[in-house]
């Protein structure tokens, strides 16, 4: 009788067993269970990552322009975000796919350096790896494709360099203007696609305003850090004011200081003494007991720390201070001097709006009382607190309307989430307006751009030879991707406006008509005033090209799974 035939076991991948003992001394082998690793590698990987952008790029396109729809982003905490800015909804998106993860780079990385332009950004990355997948079906090699985009993309941006207005022709000296019109039209472009849309007139003549007041003119520069945003929920978006100073949200020490402190008779300005030393008597740094055995002692030591809080007002009174600014916070018998001796003080001043004040107010900040001196106070036209509502919330405001170095957005709204959308807003329009002091060239905006380099670049695709022909033409495909999302945004038949678009640049042959989102009647973006600057669109593209370069040279992708025991 034939005996069954025995089924070999298959043998396990010994080459990552361990030898182990047990308690008894028996040796045993441990084989870890590689089946987790993943591999995608050729095509596969490549469709896979286009599709990942595609998917990032889809949920993002919907609010890009001024009819671009809001996104709820709700946080793992609960915390509830409503923003329709690119680079915030990225950045609280929780992805697992790496190249998903590169997308939010990319939208960071335009928001670093421009602040504006974040949905752009990503929606022609994604046109490009969807332009670029429709290639590599076609059998063309990827990185064929990469080198062809980037001819593309230096043809596209030379092209639009040509076709910019340079603002700068016309003189910040003579003709101002005519100047803050230009700031303040790019800064409502800006702000058009935003919440604050309704009242974009008011936050884009805040954003004009609080750069010029603070830009360094030889520089062409501005430092963000002079400008500070301070909220307060309550009241309406129209509520928002820009104020030429420091705002505190602090008020006076005691209840019975004046709520508004202005210039002494016979002076021009309000002096502070900024202060980082409390009013409290000296004590040793190390740790230390005092022994107190007698009351004549005891009253000695309480004569004592009067007499240091009386030195320490008098040094502030001789120095010509009409209000104290001070970084440590000091007891009731220090503020009833304060009082008495008609000393308004401020407790509890962070180091950082120490700094400002200082800056404002071109006082210095005194360590000691000891070096206290008239030419180290700061000088500001008034001090006064701000009042809310019925819940007693106040706030203190060092105004410095002439000349001040430092100013304050003061933004309010119906509640928090709208302030905070406000506030991405107002950052947006700022950095829109920095851009322009720092490169004054513009390009009209409304898909009107891209429309120009695409058209420059399907033109110069007819006289490439061989495989770049294709990838021209696929560059521009890819451009045409931002007024089509725009029009179709708007509620518009994307291809019919597309079209309409291009055979009106081309017969006309001036860059300047772009996608009527709010249906004003009119194509002509000169007329309607929709304008960006020229280094947000060179960016866009420069980035997006070399972010799809960098996707097409990946082939292989490996996941290394959890060893199993």
């Amino acid at each position: 009788m034939a005996q069954p035939q025995q089924q070999m076991m298959e043998m396990p991948d010994l080459s990552n067993a361990i030898v182990a003992q047990d308690e008894m001394g028996r040796p045993f082998i441990i084989v870890k269970d590689q089946s987790n690793k993943k591999r995608q590698h050729g095509l596969e990987a490549k469709k896979s990552h286009i599709l990942a952008a595609r998917s990032v790029a889809s949920i993002i396109k919907t609010s890009l322009g001024p009819r671009g729809l809001d996104k709820i982003l709700i946080s793992p905490d609960g915390e509830i975000t409503i923003t329709n800015d690119g680079a915030t909804i990225l950045s609280q998106m929780e992805l697992d796919n790496q190249i998903a993860k590169l997308l939010v780079q990319l939208s960071k990385s335009q928001d670093d350096e421009i602040g504006d332009g974040t949905t752009g950004v990503v929606v022609i990355a994604s046109a490009l790896l969807d332009q670029a997948l429709e290639l590599i079906d076609k059998g063309i090699h990827p990185i064929k494709i990469a080198n062809g985009f980037d001819e593309a993309a230096k043809l596209a941006v030379s092209h639009l360099e040509s076709v910019t207005e340079d603002i700068t022709a016309i003189e910040f000296e003579k003709d101002s203007k005519l100047l803050n019109d230009y700031l303040f039209k790019a800064a409502k472009t800006s702000l058009g696609s935003k919440i604050v849309s309704k009242v974009h007139d008011k936050f884009a003549q805040m954003a004009v305003d609080s750069i010029l007041s603070v830009m360094d003119k030889e520089r062409k520069d501005v430092d963000f850090d002079l400008i500070k945003l301070q909220t307060r929920v309550g009241g309406s978006l129209e509520d928002s004011s820009l104020i030429k100073g420091v705002l505190l949200d602090k008020e006076f020490s005691h209840p019975q200081m004046p709520s508004k402190v202005l210039p002494r008779e016979g002076q021009k300005s309000v002096k502070l003494a900024i202060l980082t030393c409390p009013f409290e008597p000296p004590k040793p740094k190390t740790k230390h007991k005092l022994d107190i055995s007698s009351v004549e002692e005891y009253k000695k030591l309480q004569t004592y720390e009067q007499d240091k809080f009386k030195e320490m007002i008098q040094y502030v009174k001789d120095s010509g201070a009409d209000v104290v600014i001070c970084q440590w916070g000091f007891d009731d018998e220090a503020n009833h001097l304060l009082l008495q001796n008609e000393l308004p003080a401020v407790r509890w001043v962070g180091g950082q709006e120490l700094e400002h004040i200082a800056i404002s107010t071109n006082g210095r900040i005194v360590p000691r009382f000891q070096d206290l001196s008239p030419d180290k106070l700061g000088e500001c036209s008034s001090i006064y607190e701000l009042e809310f509502g019925t819940t007693k919330d106040r706030m203190l405001v060092i105004e410095q309307p002439e000349e001040s170095k430092t100013v304050t957005c003061f933004i309010r709204g119906s509640n928090k989430m709208i302030i905070d959308e406000a506030q991405r807003a107002l950052h947006d329009s700022l950095c829109v307006v920095r851009n322009l002091i720092k490169d004054s060239r513009i390009v009209y905006g409304g898909g009107a751009a891209e429309v120009t380099m695409s058209l420059a670049v399907s033109e110069e695709a007819d006289k490439q030879r061989g495989i770049h022909q294709y990838a021209f033409k696929a560059f521009a495909n890819a451009l045409d991707t931002v007024p089509m999302t725009l029009a179709e945004n708007s509620g518009l038949d994307p291809i019919e406006t597309l079209s309409t678009l291009k055979s009106k640049q081309l017969k006309e042959n001036i860059p300047v008509f772009g996608v009527d989102c709010l249906g004003k009647g009119s194509n002509d973006m000169k007329e309607l005033f929709v304008v960006d600057p020229f280094i947000s669109k060179k960016q866009q593209i420069m980035l997006a090209t070399q972010l799809c370069r960098m996707i097409l040279k990946i082939d292989n992708v490996i996941i290394s799974g959890k060893d199993e025991y």
